[in-house]
């Protein structure tokens, strides 16, 4: 697509402005719904393969890509997608501490070997620690910043001892190959592309621990999805009828995934196998969001807020908000539980 971001996100402004709920005026006379993501191979994938989305929804459902989570908060914030998938944490809680009005309302999955920090052999880097000095690649303000200061913290190294290039996950590629950097922290497709082209992985997601982990999540505008409940359920089963496709019928979504993604059968098999995926009656665990009173207790409000911790120690965000009450919402997937 040649269309510049600005341009994007005032032509999806105008269509979400006209038609985000149910009326004469929507295609169809459908709601139209519209979904940003971001390339992962996930049950999400199976989901919009399947046209899951359209049928439980009964909507006319529009799907949009993005690159990185930074990219995709800037539609977010003009109103301009009704869900964002397969986002991590980090930009998440920027846009909240920013005063952006976003909740979960589905914990994807947490990502064990599907995404960490790789280094080229030949930057003679063996450990965290022996990145000071060098040059490693990450995408400012996504789940990379928080992983590299959290590894940097523990190897006690400083963060600015590191000389961090910026830059979306499809350069650090190009960047690899002309030696324009020595390391990188970044997720799949691109982090088994970097392994295979010979790095040598020195830590994964999976070394992070339940409660400041890496996820991707499903995020809406609180106030869109709690005047769109309907719209929101319909989502939800969608997200679960995937994520159960993937369990039941692992070939045929496997299959779906590597379509979408333009990826062979066995690449999407071996990224699948780095995430623990949560259904959607895991959604009420304390293991995702918990429910009730003990949602500050659970895994997904809890790494909100020590990612908020840390994005505010590294100067990306000016305070942790005092909670995170209205960002986490079970309370919409409850329905699933006793599916």
């Amino acid at each position: 697509m040649k269309s510049t971001l600005p341009e994007l996100v005032a032509a999806l402004a105008v269509a979400a402005a006209a038609c985000i709920a149910p009326g004469p005026a929507c295609a169809h006379g459908k709601p139209q719904v519209i979904i940003g993501y971001e390339p992962a191979i996930d049950p999400f994938m199976v989901s919009m393969a399947e046209h899951m989305f359209e049928r439980d929804m009964h909507a006319d459902v529009q799907y949009k890509l993005f690159n990185s989570g930074p990219a995709a908060m800037t539609a977010l914030a003009s109103n301009s997608l009704s869900f964002m998938c397969v986002i991590g944490v980090p930009p998440v809680v920027t846009a909240i501490a920013q005063g952006l009005p976003l909740t979960v309302v589905y914990n994807q999955e947490r990502y064990l070997n599907a995404a960490g920090l790789v280094v080229k052999p030949s930057s003679g880097i063996t450990s965290v620690a022996g990145l000071e000095g060098k040059k490693i690649a990450i995408v400012a303000g996504s789940q990379s910043s928080f992983e590299l200061a959290t590894f940097l913290a523990e190897a006690h190294v400083p963060y600015d001892s590191v000389q961090q290039i910026n830059m979306a996950p499809p350069q650090m590629r190009t960047s690899w190959v002309t030696g324009a950097i020595d390391a990188a922290i970044v997720w799949d497709p691109v982090f088994t592309a970097l392994r295979q082209a010979g790095g040598t992985v020195i830590k994964t997601d999976g070394d992070l621990p339940r409660d400041a982990s890496s996820y991707n999540l499903c995020i809406a505008n609180s106030s869109w999805a709690q005047a769109h409940p309907r719209l929101v359920h319909g989502f939800l089963r969608a997200m679960d009828q995937g994520y159960r496709m993937t369990v039941q019928h692992r070939g045929k979504a496997v299959a779906d995934m590597a379509r979408v993604m333009g990826v062979s059968v066995p690449a999407a098999r071996g990224e699948l196998a780095g995430y623990e995926l949560f259904s959607g009656a895991d959604q009420t665990l304390p293991k995702v969001m918990g429910s009730g009173s003990g949602v500050p207790r659970s895994a997904t409000y809890r790494t909100l807020v020590n990612t908020a911790k840390v994005l505010q120690q590294i100067g990306r965000i000016q305070a942790v908000p005092a909670s995170f009450q209205a960002n986490v919402s079970p309370q919409y997937a409850a329905f699933l539980a006793t599916h």
